[in-house]
C-alpha cells in the first residue's frame, strides 16, 4: 500500500481509519474530503471531486497551492541539503531572509528577525523577548484573540471553545481587555476604559511587558482594529514603557492589501509575529522587532531544532519573490473589492447578513437573526451548501457566525467568479 494514497481508499474509508487511529481532539473541518492534489485555488479529493478553495489552509497559501516557483525553490534546496540545524551549522539563505524581512517590516528603524516553526512558537518567543527586554511579567491581549494552542498561546487567546476547554490552569500574569467591536456594542472608549481599570485593579502598568493584538482578528471574526484604538495603545505603551506586539500571523504577506496589516496604521509595533503565508505551506514562523529589543535575550535563549529549516527558508524566499513579481498586494485589494461588492449586493435578498467587513482580501460576512443575535446555524448551513456545490469556506467568530474568505491571492478571475456564484447560491438556498 502506498503511503500517499490507494485507488481503493475513498474519503469515507480514510475517515473511518482516522477516527480509529487519531484522537478526537484534532478537529477536522471537512472530514469527508481527503486531498489528493491541489493547484492554485483548486483542490481534488481522493474521490475525484473538485473544490474551489476559499480557505487556503487557514491563510497559509496566499500564493496558492503548489506555486511552481515555490516548488522549484524547495526542490533546488533538497538537492543541496535538507537539514543541518541552523543553531549548529547555519547557512546564508536564513541570514538573507532575515535581512529581507527586516527591510519589508514597517518602520525605518534598525530591526532583527529570529525564525521558528509555528505561529504559536512565534508568539511564545515574542513574549520571552518582551519579558527579557523589560524585566516585567505581565502580558495583555484582547477578547476574541487567537494566539495559538501552547499554554501561553491559550492563556492569551480570548476564546474558550474549543481551545481552552479542559486544559487549564494557564500561565499567570496574562490579562484580557474587550476588543473594540462597535457592531457588538464595544467602542474604542469602552476598551480603553477597561484597560485603565485593569491597571488599577489587577496589574500596574509598570509590571506589564507587552500588549499583543491582531490588527485584524483572525479566529475572532475578522474584526479590524480601529485606527483610534491603535494610536491610543501606542501612546499608552510609550507612556508606561510597554512593548506593542502586532500578531501578523494571519494578516501578513499581502492578505490585507499591504505586505503587513500594520502598514494600514500610522503607528509602529515594537515586535511583530509572522507565520502562515510566510513560506507558502512549509512550516516557518518569525519574530521581527526593534534591534535593541530583539537582542535582550541571552545567547542560546532563543531557537529550536527546526527553526529556520532550510526547505522552509527556500520556500519563503520564493514567496517573497512571487508577492513582488505578481503584485499580489495590489491584487488583494482588487479581489477584496470584488468580493465585498458581491456580498453587499446580496444583502437585499439575504436578511441574515448583518455585516460585511475587511481589509484587502481579508474579508468576512457576519450572520445574525432578526433580533440581532448571532446565527451560527445559518452560518453552518451556508458552509455545508457551499461544500456540497464544490466550494470550501471557513467559519470563525466567538459565536461561530462569521464566514471568512482567504482564497489565494493568485486565484484566477474565472475561478473566483465561479466560487462567488456558488457562494451566492448557498446564501440564497
Amino acid at each position: 500500500m502506498s503511503h500517499l494514497s490507494t485507488a481503493a481508499s475513498s474519503s469515507a474509508d480514510i475517515n473511518a481509519r482516522r477516527i480509529a487511529a487519531m484522537p478526537r481532539g484534532v478537529g477536522v473541518g471537512f472530514p469527508l474530503i481527503y486531498a489528493e492534489r491541489a493547484r492554485n485555488a483548486e483542490l481534488w479529493d481522493v474521490d475525484g471531486r473538485r473544490y474551489i478553495d476559499f480557505g487556503s489552509g487557514i491563510a497559509v497559501l496566499n500564493t496558492g497551492h503548489s506555486h511552481p516557483r515555490i516548488v522549484d525553490a524547495m526542490r533546488a534546496q533538497m538537492d543541496r541539503f535538507v537539514h543541518t540545524a541552523y543553531q549548529v551549522v547555519p547557512y546564508e539563505s536564513a541570514v538573507y531572509l532575515a535581512e529581507r524581512l527586516n527591510q519589508l517590516a514597517p518602520g525605518g528603524h534598525a530591526k532583527k528577525t529570529v525564525f521558528f516553526t509555528t505561529g504559536a512558537e512565534a508568539v511564545e518567543n515574542a513574549v520571552k523577548i518582551a519579558r527579557a527586554a523589560t524585566g516585567r511579567p505581565g502580558v495583555i491581549s484582547l477578547t476574541g484573540a487567537f494566539h495559538g494552542r501552547t499554554f501561553m498561546g491559550m492563556a492569551l487567546t480570548g476564546k474558550v471553545a474549543p481551545y481552552k476547554i479542559g486544559f487549564g490552569p494557564f500561565p499567570g500574569n496574562t490579562f484580557h481587555v474587550p476588543a473594540p467591536i462597535e457592531l457588538h456594542g464595544v467602542t474604542v472608549d469602552d476598551s480603553l476604559r477597561a484597560l485603565s481599570h485593569l491597571f488599577k485593579s489587577d496589574i500596574a502598568p509598570e509590571q506589564v511587558a507587552a500588549i499583543i493584538l491582531e490588527p485584524v482578528q483572525g479566529e475572532g471574526g475578522f474584526y479590524v482594529m480601529p485606527d483610534a484604538f491603535m494610536r491610543a495603545l501606542r501612546e499608552i505603551c510609550d507612556r508606561h514603557g510597554i512593548l506593542l506586539i502586532a500578531d501578523e500571523i494571519q494578516t501578513g504577506f499581502g492578505r490585507t492589501g499591504k505586505m503587513f496589516a500594520m502598514e494600514h496604521y500610522d503607528v509602529l509595533p515594537d515586535l511583530m509575529t509572522m507565520a502562515k503565508s510566510l513560506a507558502g505551506g512549509a512550516p516557518l514562523s518569525a519574530v521581527c522587532g526593534r534591534a535593541e529589543i530583539m537582542d535582550a535575550p541571552a545567547a542560546g535563549g532563543l531557537g529550536g531544532t527546526y527553526a529556520a529549516n532550510a526547505l522552509s527558508v527556500a520556500s519563503a524566499h520564493a514567496v517573497l519573490d512571487v508577492l513582488e513579481d505578481e503584485q499580489l498586494c495590489e491584487r488583494a485589494q482588487v479581489l477584496g473589492g470584488r468580493l465585498e461588492a458581491r456580498l453587499e449586493s446580496l444583502r437585499a435578498t439575504v436578511p441574515q447578513i448583518s455585516d460585511v467587513r475587511g481589509l484587502g482580501a481579508m474579508v468576512a460576512v457576519e450572520f445574525s437573526k432578526t433580533d440581532g443575535t448571532p446565527d451560527p446555524e445559518f452560518t453552518k448551513q451556508v458552509q455545508e451548501r457551499a461544500r456540497d456545490a464544490g466550494l470550501l469556506l471557513l467559519t470563525c467568530g466567538v459565536h461561530a457566525n462569521v464566514v471568512r474568505f482567504l482564497f489565494p491571492l493568485t486565484i484566477q478571475d474565472e475561478v473566483l467568479e465561479e466560487g462567488l456564484d456558488i457562494l451566492a447560491g448557498a446564501l440564497k438556498a
